[in-house]
């Protein structure tokens, strides 16, 4: 540091002063600035060759790839100069890529050790009977969220700074590292989930985790390269551990769910206001425990109960346990299914639900029931194949069960409106297709 800070301040003497007295053949800067250099470069070698402390190794190649060429160029005029004398670096290349390698290796074992030590105190705070912490009114792990990627971000910009090469070598190695990481904390969140059902924080551990899938994902996409193919790998471990996070989230209500829609019979649609409100006064209980979850997996989440509630009240009139023959019956019906299905789509927008996609669902199959002509109803059914292409005849005919007034014809006839195979390409937002009719 100190030959380093020397050859500066002399050189600049140089440079601004003792140029001028002699004559610009002798190359009086070029002259020091070599003897200099060729002194400092035997000087790091010498350190290179030496054991190094692996602070010291970073140390020394800041020095030889930035500090020595950067902050010798701050001065304008010994910039200019030192352009025209091309020193080279410090060391030799095979020496450089040495020390390189031993940076990297030492940086990528550091990692190692800390996700190592972090997950195993993950592990016992899943234990301990505690809340987990909040932060800005979502459940988070501290230890997870901040300190892991905190080290490994410092890591990688630490070896950006001395050569941007190194830092994405480094990247690459601790993509790597994360992976594996990340694969053996989901089987130990896995282990948990299962084991641990009776814990009193049960479900803010849960979604504590959920949340920090959040960081690991910014912070893999911020962070690293869209080649490196360990970016793939990570993305789809953190949409496992979500999914199946979420999926526990919901179990108790959907089983709290089941019992209340099975209460859709032919003798109780008359009360379906009443169930309806059941099944929005339970779900929302549900929701409130939810909002601790960060945006976009609250979004998620409250989608997939927005599917779910629909999905179980189509199951509900695909039953064949209503059959009606009189037109006033079936405007009942209809009637009754579009009071329930607005209530439904106020509650789920009212909680967050982007899933505008499945509002027109419930509607239609009420003007189905609510139709008397014949071409009506086909229309009908083609505007409902067209938004739903995923559902089919066995859907359509079970659904047409209701309308117990139709002939076998009228029937055959509106149910030659759909393919009678399945459809080619599942669409990306399926709701017909997640509903099995025998």
């Amino acid at each position: 540091l100190h030959v380093g800070k020397t050859m500066k301040e002399d050189l600049t003497v140089v440079a601004n002063y003792i140029k001028q007295l002699y004559p610009p053949e002798f190359d009086v800067f070029s002259t020091y600035a070599k003897h200099y250099h060729h002194h400092f470069a035997s000087q790091v070698k010498k350190a290179a060759e030496s054991p190094l402390e692996d602070k010291d190794v970073y140390l020394l190649l800041s020095w030889v790839h930035n500090i020595y060429p950067k902050d010798m160029r701050k001065d304008r005029v010994l910039a200019e100069e030192l352009e025209k004398v091309q020193l080279g670096s410090l060391l030799p290349s095979n020496l450089s890529k040495e020390l390189e390698n031993k940076y990297l290796e030492s940086e990528e074992d550091a990692i190692k050790n800390l996700l190592s030590k972090c997950l195993e105190k993950e592990i016992q705070r899943w234990k301990e009977d505690k809340e987990p912490e909040k932060l800005n009114g979502h459940f988070q792990s501290e230890l997870l969220a901040i300190i892991v990627i905190q080290s490994m971000y410092g890591s990688q910009k630490r070896a950006g700074d001395i050569r941007a090469a190194l830092g994405e070598e480094l990247s690459h190695r601790v993509s790597a590292e994360l992976v594996a990481f990340l694969r053996s904390y989901k089987d130990a969140f896995e282990e948990f989930k299962e084991k641990s059902k009776k814990h009193r924080h049960y479900k803010p551990i849960l979604i504590a985790n959920i949340n920090c899938c959040c960081n690991f994902r910014d912070y893999t996409e911020k962070n690293m390269a869209e080649k490196d193919t360990n970016k793939e790998r990570i993305f789809s471990i953190l949409r496992d551990i979500e999914t199946s996070s979420e999926d526990v989230l919901l179990q108790q209500l959907f089983a709290q769910l089941k019992p209340i829609y099975k209460k859709f019979t032919e003798n109780k649609w008359e009360s379906s206001n009443e169930i309806m409100n059941e099944i929005i006064k339970t779900t929302s209980k549900h929701i409130s425990e939810l909002r601790t979850l960060k945006d976009p997996f609250y979004h998620a989440i409250v989608e997939k109960i927005h599917i779910r509630l629909v999905k179980d009240y189509i199951v509900r009139l695909l039953k064949k346990k209503v059959s009606l023959k009189s037109p006033a019956q079936q405007q009942n019906l209809a009637q009754s299914i579009s009071k329930n299905a607005a209530d439904l789509e106020a509650f789920c927008t009212s909680n967050g639900s982007q899933a505008t996609w499945l509002n027109a669902a419930l509607p239609k199959l009420a003007e189905i029931i609510r139709l008397q002509d014949i071409g009506a109803i086909k229309i009908e059914v083609a505007t409902l194949a067209t938004t739903y292409p995923d559902i089919r005849k066995k859907h359509l005919e079970d659904f047409l069960h209701i309308k117990a007034n139709l002939s076998r014809g009228e029937l055959k006839s509106i149910l030659g409106y759909l393919a009678d195979s399945t459809a080619p390409t599942p669409p990306s937002t399926p709701l017909f297709s997640s509903i099995n009719v025998s």
